[in-house]
């Protein structure tokens, strides 16, 4: 038989996920984020789950080929728009839109022949300083683009880098605001913490949102809030089941280093899940679990095939019971992926993009 650990993708609560962006954001059509493979979920498991969303937002043309072959006829946003002169043709034969946020790709679009003029969103760098024409620079952007007969349509992005936190978005809103004021175009500028956390913004809403780790059932300011405070499910869960047990005594020590010692009697699992696999080997002893739904703790080092849990609340638990290392168990009880991924020092994104090859995909 396979090896018993396996990750199951969610489609109702994709839906319920999806539905929650829209009460958000009642008037904005929205975007279904799903770059990097949807955050680990994998497009085609997700697309049945997500196609209630207006467009589709992604990275690179595979992504977009995969949509497009999946059915799907509305829009399909490039954020990082088009890397060399070549895409563009790509673009045309999808009918994609795409993001345009240096010269470069406007120098790209002035040479390219095409009988159908493109979609652009025209990106403002406010102040996350990754990608975007900086104000000064952006209305002479949207002057050049706007004089080109290969572009149809400009829509206006730009993207908060404190939405999750305490200098929220007031001075990007505004930079935004101000650069744009008395320019045509629909308007995003939303990602999950903005729209959750600055839903009663008119402004912020715009034309169009944009959530990307919401729709996954990760809180976008864990732990301020989680995602019970916002209405949210997990998406992905990671099971595994105890393939042995040991009995430990007083001095006994677990794992690689022997980094864990035990205090008293104790029984502890082994379970086939480890680094290989994608759960993040500097996850420490006390990390939480579920063993049969019941919440309990990891012992000792991840290695790269498994790991040792704590069975002291789950006296009855042995060989072949089932282990959630995140997401929703069979039973029902809950181990939101933030709460694993704070205690290995990161975030849920990277927990849920990181999940290795080897580990089979269920989706239901």
């Amino acid at each position: 038989m396979p090896r018993p650990i396996q990750a199951f993708v969610h489609t109702d609560a994709l839906r319920h996920n999806l539905a929650r962006m829209r009460a958000a954001a009642p008037d904005a059509r929205v975007w279904a984020v799903v770059k990097a493979n949807a955050y680990g979920h994998g497009i085609e498991r997700v697309f049945e789950g997500l196609r209630g969303a207006d467009g589709f937002a992604l990275l690179d043309l595979d992504e977009a080929q995969r949509i497009r072959g999946l059915g799907w006829r509305g829009p399909v946003l490039l954020l990082e728009g088009v890397f060399e002169m070549r895409d563009l043709e790509l673009c045309s034969r999808l009918d994609l839109w795409h993001t345009v946020h240096c010269d470069e790709q406007v120098d790209m679009l002035s040479a390219h022949k095409t009988q159908v003029p493109h979609r652009i969103f025209l990106k403002m760098n406010s102040g996350m300083n990754r990608l975007g024409f900086t104000p000064t620079r952006f209305r002479s952007a949207w002057t050049r683009l706007n004089q080109l007969p290969q572009v149809d349509e400009i829509s206006l992005v730009t993207h908060f880098s404190d939405a999750d936190g305490p200098k929220g978005i007031t001075q990007q809103m505004a930079t935004f605001a101000k650069t744009t004021e008395d320019l045509p175009g629909e308007r995003t500028t939303c990602n999950s913490a903005g729209l959750l956390r600055h839903a009663n913004d008119v402004a912020v809403a715009a034309d169009w949102v944009r959530p990307g780790i919401a729709l996954y059932g990760s809180a976008p300011d864990y732990p301020e809030r989680d995602i019970a405070a916002w209405d949210l499910q997990p998406t992905m869960s990671l099971r595994s089941r105890i393939i042995a047990t040991q009995d430990l005594q007083v001095g006994d020590t677990v794992g690689y280093g022997s980094s864990f010692t035990a205090e008293a009697p104790m029984r502890i699992g082994v379970v086939a899940c480890g680094y290989a696999d994608g759960y993040p080997r500097h996850c420490p002893t006390g990390t939480p679990v579920l063993v049969s739904g019941v919440r309990t703790r990891t012992l000792g080092r991840v290695s790269m095939d498994m790991i040792a849990v704590d069975l002291t609340p789950c006296a009855d638990a042995g060989f072949g019971n089932e282990v959630t290392l995140w997401g929703k168990s069979s039973n029902g009880a809950v181990l939101p992926i933030d709460e694993v991924a704070q205690a290995a020092g990161t975030v849920g994104y990277e927990l849920m993009c990181a999940v290795s090859s080897r580990v089979g995909f269920t989706q239901y």
